[in-house]
């Protein structure tokens, strides 16, 4: 009997042991749930001709709303702090949100600053460039909503105040506040919103600054852009190819009027050509020699109307340029770079936070 019962106690104690065993070896292969954020903070270092040097940083991160969510692209959220060696300084909050599987998709931006840069004045009787200084607060979010497969409708609200000084006087200094209603349609079929390698985008907004809403004059814009992405080399590469249309209607402020250059047309950075509207149009390739790094070669053409110079009304200005990227996320497609490019008599250094379209 005793044997029986020590036969019992030590099969019960083995069996204990190896589920013990069993439960630990378990645990010890459970696979770790991946990191909901990814974060990277990006040292920003540029030149152009206008606010010369620039040195900044720019935290950034992309995370998932709601982590369940496996249609939704990544939101991202981050923060730029820029000063320059002519003395301008901003200090900028940037978001592009997507939820609900990406049925809704909302962006929100701020930014404050003083902005030192120049125009060009020839109704005087010395033409050349003059500076001047403006204190900036912006603020502009909106909101979209898919309606059918790859087309989004939406709204969004805008207010700008600007306070600016003119070097000698040459204009009398000004205070002016903005607040804008937008409407947006967005025709989406890219394969990614960060690095689209195939598909279309089409927008369209229409902002409008009546009276009623608190401005002092009433004006209007629209602002139109078709990028198309083509896959080179197997997918490996991409053609882009842009369009883009600002279509300023009304009493247009200085402050809103456009200049040519930026994500339109690169190789302008003198603030020369300046008007209430422009059209441009620029290709792109974007080769990718690894999977972190890429280089692009970009030209177009661009135009303005509504200049204070009517000679630069409705001429052509070209660039064209060079550029490198990287990529920043680990994750996700999103590369960070710097662009040089030359216009017609002007060039220019960009740091690039994505692609330019």
């Amino acid at each position: 009997m005793q044997k029986i019962l020590l036969s019992i106690i030590l099969s019960l104690c083995c069996s204990l042991a190896w589920t013990q065993t069993k439960s630990i070896d378990s645990t010890a292969i459970a696979v770790k749930p991946k990191k909901n954020i990814d974060f990277n903070v990006m040292p920003y270092i540029s030149y152009n001709r206008n606010l010369e040097f620039m040195f900044g940083a720019i935290p950034m991160m992309m995370y998932k709303i709601n982590p369940a969510d496996t249609i939704s692209p990544k939101t991202l959220s981050g923060v730029s702090a820029i000063y320059t060696t002519n003395k301008s300084y901003f200090l900028a909050l940037f978001n592009k949100f997507y939820f609900k599987e990406d049925s809704w998709r909302a962006t929100f931006f701020f930014m404050t600053g003083n902005h030192n840069s120049q125009f060009y004045m020839d109704d005087i009787d010395a033409p050349d460039f003059y500076d001047y200084g403006t204190k900036t607060t912006i603020l502009n979010f909106s909101v979209q909503r898919k309606i059918i497969k790859s087309l989004y409708g939406g709204i969004g609200y805008a207010y700008a105040h600007y306070d600016t000084t003119y070097e000698d006087d040459v204009q009398p200094a000004s205070k002016t506040h903005t607040n804008g209603l937008q409407a947006i349609v967005l025709y989406d079929t890219r394969d990614a919103v960060y690095y689209p390698t195939k598909g279309e985008k089409i927008r369209m907004r229409w902002l409008t600054y009546p009276e009623w809403f608190g401005n002092d004059v009433n004006a209007n814009k629209i602002l139109s852009e078709y990028n198309k992405y083509i896959p080179m080399r197997s997918g490996t590469d991409v053609l882009a190819a842009r369009f883009s249309g600002k279509f300023g209607l009304g009493a247009i402020a200085f402050e809103q009027q456009v200049t040519i250059g930026g994500e339109d047309i690169r190789g302008y950075s003198e603030g020369k050509y300046r008007g209430d509207g422009l059209m441009a149009i620029q290709s792109e390739y974007r080769y990718n020699f690894s999977k972190k790094m890429g280089v692009v070669g970009f030209a177009g053409l661009a135009t303005i109307y509504g200049s204070d110079t009517p000679d630069f009304n409705w001429k052509m200005y070209p660039g064209a340029g060079v550029g490198y990227r990287y990529k920043a996320f680990k994750t996700v497609k999103f590369n960070v770079g710097l662009d040089a490019a030359v216009g017609k008599d002007d060039w220019g250094i960009y740091f690039r936070i994505g692609e330019a379209f």
